[in-house]
């Protein structure tokens, strides 16, 4: 068994051929897709976090909007930018969207990818600590927002408060019991896998990776989860660890699909460069049903992770992305022993 949900970059432009026209379109349409998916049987409504750019951006309005017009489905992020974070109002923010969800959300967080603009952490009022970068930034502040959802107390009261305390140091609220296990890290390098397992959260791993010795993306993908999961086991963790990966997949099951997606059968792997680092990005599936199982069964990372998130094209509109969806759960998922 394998859990499979979406991931929606949720896009919108005055575009003639988006239904996704204006952040309001973007943002209803992400309600509506993750209540149709959860009716399809669909596992996760997943979004990615941009700013300053025609994307989502704060996340915890439409996931508490998402969890209270839905029951089962899980609701998260891959990523969020940490270094535009405080770590303490996103802990109440989390929580309260964890307990509108029921205790669903999956919350993916990261140190952070090139961005829109230069330093746009700086416009939210953040910088490094002297002798740090910003990346370093955001892992400080990944690990605070991760020791705050524990629970403990932390803030001394005051000897005058407006409403009765209840004895000892204050937390934070309101808390949501259970949150603090389900936070994933987004990594794109080995070594920062093995220190995601060494914290106690969970692996999100998506269609790029710094190129670290030159094998095919789907085979260092493999080995980065091999290596988290090692790392998780010598950490003793008291909880089992979750892995996902990130592909865009699309089962060429009518004319339409052939015209909006059979360019991307010929998609390889392809090497590039994200600050200076070699990075390798992961190929597109693209193909009939039968050829399509073919080639997901050779995919490595695929079999090593528990879980698989489909990247949409949110632009296409509700209707089409549930029909690319289903398309998968009905004609792949079986045949390769996902369902």
């Amino acid at each position: 068994m394998k859990k499979i949900g979406f991931l929606s970059f949720g896009h919108w432009a005055n575009h003639p051929a988006y239904d996704t026209k204006t952040a309001s379109d973007t943002l209803l349409q992400s309600i509506e897709l993750a209540i149709a998916a959860e009716e399809i049987g669909i596992d996760g409504a997943y979004f990615r976090v941009h700013h300053f750019a025609n994307q989502l951006s704060s996340p915890f309005p439409l996931l508490a909007a998402i969890g209270a017009k839905t029951s089962t489905i899980e609701i998260g992020t891959g990523v969020i930018d940490m270094r535009y974070e405080n770590p303490l109002y996103m802990v109440e923010d989390a929580s309260a969207a964890d307990l509108i969800a029921g205790g669903r959300l999956q919350l993916g967080i990261s140190r952070g990818s090139p961005e829109q603009v230069i330093d746009g952490w700086r416009h939210f009022g953040y910088s490094p600590e002297e002798g740090d970068t910003d990346a370093d930034m955001g892992r400080k502040k990944g690990l605070e927002f991760l020791d705050k959802l524990h629970g403990r107390g932390f803030a001394q009261p005051s000897p005058n408060p407006m409403f009765p305390n209840p004895p000892g140091l204050l937390r934070l609220e309101p808390y949501s019991e259970g949150l603090q296990r389900r936070i994933w890290w987004g990594a794109a390098s080995n070594s920062t896998a093995i220190w995601a397992a060494e914290n106690g959260m969970h692996l999100q791993s998506s269609t790029l990776k710094f190129d670290e010795n030159g094998k095919p993306f789907h085979i260092q993908q493999a080995e980065q989860i091999r290596l988290y999961r090692e790392a998780w086991k010598a950490a003793g963790h008291a909880y089992e660890p979750r892995v996902s990966v990130s592909r865009s997949i699309f089962a060429l099951v009518n004319d339409d699909d052939r015209y909006l997606f059979g360019q991307e059968a010929a998609r390889a792997d392809q090497i590039g460069h994200i600050e200076d680092v070699r990075t390798i990005f992961g190929r597109s599936y693209a193909a009939e049903p039968a050829q399509l199982i073919k080639e997901l069964a050779a995919d490595e990372a695929i079999r090593e992770a528990d879980t698989l998130l489909l990247t949409i094209p949110n632009t296409l509109g509700v209707d089409h992305n549930i029909h690319v969806m289903n398309s998968i759960i009905k004609y792949i998922a079986p045949e390769l022993g996902w369902r």
